[in-house]
């Protein structure tokens, strides 16, 4: 935590014009009380926090109560230790109302009842984002703070009227933000909250029923906008809370993840679940690329990841033949009909591998039925049946328990199979699917791979549950025989009068027979948290999901709620369409577009040559317009330059990060990432080296490589070449 401390300005002396009394002191007094209420408020969740964590547990509801008390107030917790008065990021002054708004991190109220901060996501605070000179939503005036180690070491006040010039020190507009954006980057991405655009902020705040598209070029903001939307839904939408689902982000990579780790827990939000596509099935962490280009385009149809429920209802077929069964009762006939009716017993959405229950517990319903007249008792009837062997190995035969794994490995290793699920595939095509190890996975089966597994459930599941219910009905014998010790002891003793008859009629009720039977003593699965569903999922460079990965989305998410956030002309394999008609395709509606056509990030001076490099191949690509200069033309050289041009950037530069993108050889350093054009994507460095840039390939994805690589610099590039 930085330290609190009641001297929030450490100006440097060049800015002395800054610090006067008449321009900060109100500000100063504030920050005063800013930092009494904190250490008040972190003793009282301390407190809080202690006492909920002594209480007892409780289970069921309570239990669960208690637990997201325990998370919410660690949350708040953290994030209060993890700043100071720094969760202050400005302030704000109404045409109509001399007494400055101050925006937080979070709210902040002292005992007193008077409010310190306000959330930044209230739609209060909105004006200091979105306010402009065209629309300035009723301000006099606004403030932003630059925070250097817990101290204001810099400050830029905005007036949006004429008598807003009085007590201000600092009036261009743009030159917080522009003074941000040449700041140093480092491994993870740096805070910007501050700094949040009007046309970024539109977005954040933008409702979320159906999906919304944010469509915008390199630098244009575009992964500040879904992480920042993402903290703003949580707090602003009650329907996406966690105890409603949640909310999952999904981004292209790993590397993406590592850099982005920080800013949602940041913003006071750490239940999000973040992941890549890949770690939505298990066998995504060592599935390879797919070598063949056609194989991955027929994988990539969305009407082969639906070809897998057609696989499974052959499976799924009632015998056709009836059988005699042997009860200890005597023999019952079960006709061809009696198995359809029961096979018609799990109901729409039931996992394959659950169904097996439904229709064994309604195959039982159907024999003790035909046992009229019998006093069969229930659970003695359903246990002999569990014996029956022929019975047991008909089910199985007719509805097996499945894997996932062997079901899609079938797909590729058997042709009849393939053909009749997806009789569309001609057969060359099968031929063409077909491979000598069947689970070999590769990155195009994932999709087919997570809708077999949503489709049949988990095998272990069900027979976790047999387990469990043989466990439960062991127990249940043990304490009918403590309750008929009981009941014998009583009798034995000569108990009489009420007390003695409420004994026995409440030993022999079935509510002491449930009561004495301890579940806890039952394993319980470990929770897929990526399983879902969830009641909203942003996902970063959507151009590159294929139909097939869209759907392992749309299983996760049945409200169809979703943030959008991608660029056409980034999309590395082609995106000729529109994204309305892509994700209509897909199985989306409601779709709100919205764009980003300006280029914070990316120098002018570089956008001059990477313009023409998309274009190229994608004449209406949507190339953003930067707002801002470095200086420094693009340097172009020999690749033996590499260490060279490397030493010098490191010797001039204390700090900041640079990137070697195209030379594999190269190994990466604290300093010096080194990355491939598809796992840069989403980042940002302060040098970035391109090595032999025309050998990433040819056609769109060449030019979509090289595009993408020479936007990550947010001030340099050197583009180095073999043999010049």
């Amino acid at each position: 935590m930085n330290p609190l401390t009641t001297r929030a300005f450490d100006l440097p002396e060049h800015l002395s014009a800054k610090a006067r009394p008449a321009l900060i002191a109100d500000d100063e007094q504030h920050f005063a009380a800013v930092a009494r209420c904190l250490e008040e408020t972190l003793s009282d969740l301390s407190d809080r926090l202690d006492a909920t964590l002594r209480a007892p547990g409780g289970t069921g509801r309570a239990a669960m109560d208690r637990d997201i008390e325990v998370h919410r107030l660690t949350g708040r917790l953290r994030t209060l230790r993890r700043f100071g008065l720094d969760l202050c990021l400005g302030r704000i002054v109404a045409a109509d109302d001399p007494e400055p708004v101050y925006i937080g991190r979070l709210g902040l109220t002292d005992s007193e009842g008077r409010r310190l901060l306000l959330d930044w996501r209230s739609r209060a605070a909105e004006p200091f984002f979105a306010a402009t000179h065209a629309d300035p939503m009723g301000l006099r005036s606004r403030r932003r703070y630059r925070w250097t180690d817990g101290r204001i070491s810099d400050y830029w006040d905005e007036v949006f009227t004429a008598d807003g010039l009085e007590g201000h020190a600092a009036l261009d507009d743009q030159s917080a933000f522009i003074a941000s954006l040449g700041a140093d980057r480092s491994e993870r991405m740096r805070d910007v909250l501050a700094t949040i655009q009007a046309d970024q902020d539109a977005i954040i705040r933008a409702g979320s029923r159906g999906a919304l598209v944010v469509d915008g070029g390199p630098g244009t903001g575009k992964t500040v906008v879904a992480l920042h939307r993402t903290a703003h839904l949580l707090y602003s939408d009650p329907r996406l809370g966690h105890r409603r689902g949640g909310v999952l982000f999904v981004g292209p990579h790993r590397p993406y993840l590592n850099y982005v780790s920080d800013v949602l827990p940041s913003l006071g939000e750490e239940g999000v679940q973040t992941c890549v596509l890949a770690d939505l099935v298990d066998e995504g962490a060592t599935a390879a690329p797919e070598t063949d280009p056609e194989v991955a385009r027929l994988k990539s149809s969305a009407d082969l990841v639906r070809a897998v429920e057609t696989a499974v209802r052959f499976y799924e077929e009632p015998p056709a033949e009836g059988m005699t069964v042997t009860t200890d009762w005597g023999e019952v006939w079960l006709s061809a009909a009696d198995w359809a009716d029961a096979f018609r017993a799990p109901g729409p959405g039931t996992p394959h591998n659950e169904g097996r229950d439904h229709i064994w517990e309604e195959l039982a319903t159907i024999l003790l039925d035909k046992h009229t007249g019998d006093d069969v008792p229930p659970e003695r009837f359903r246990g002999s049946l569990q014996q029956d062997r022929e019975l047991a190995e008909t089910l199985n035969g007719a509805w097996p328990l499945l894997e996932a794994a062997d079901l899609v490995g079938d797909l590729w290793s058997v042709p009849a199979y393939l053909r009749m699920c997806a009789p569309w595939l001609d057969r060359d095509e099968v031929r063409l699917l077909q491979r000598a190890d069947a689970q070999a996975w590769t990155v195009s089966d994932l999709p087919l791979l997570d809708a077999a597994r949503q489709r049949l459930g988990d095998p272990a599941a069900a027979r976790r549950r047999q387990r469990q219910e043989a466990a439960l009905a062991a127990q249940r014998e043990r304490m009918a025989q403590v309750v008929d010790n009981l009941i014998g002891a009583a009798v034995d003793s000569g108990a009489d009068g009420d007390d003695g008859e409420g004994l026995v009629r409440m030993l022999r009720g079935e509510d002491a027979k449930v009561s004495l039977v301890d579940e806890s003593e039952l394993p319980a699965p470990t929770p897929d948290l990526l399983a879902g569903p969830f009641a909203h999922i942003v996902v970063d460079e959507a151009q590159e999901l294929t139909d097939a990965e869209w759907q392992m989305l749309l299983l996760r998410c049945p409200s169809r709620s979703f943030t959008i956030v991608g660029d056409r002309a980034q999309a590395r394999h082609g995106f000729a369409e529109s994204w309305r008609e892509r994700l209509e395709r897909v199985g989306l509606d409601r779709i709100t577009l919205a764009s980003l056509g300006i280029n914070y990030r990316t120098p002018e001076e570089i956008m001059a040559e990477a313009e023409p490099v998309i274009r190229a191949a994608l004449p209406d690509a949507n190339v953003p317009t930067s707002i801002r200069g470095s200086g420094l033309p693009v340097v172009h050289g020999s690749a033996d330059r590499l260490a060279s041009v490397l030493d010098d950037w490191l010797a001039a530069h204390a700090e900041g990060i640079a990137c070697v993108i195209g030379d594999p050889a190269f190994e990466a350093t604290p300093r010096v990432r080194s990355l491939t054009p598809e796992l840069s994507k989403g980042l940002e460095f302060d040098l970035v080296v391109l090595v032999d840039p025309e050998d990433f390939g040819t056609g769109v994805e060449g030019a979509v490589d090289r595009y993408v690589a020479m936007t990550r610099a947010t001030r340099q590039l050197v583009v180095l070449t073999s043999g010049s």
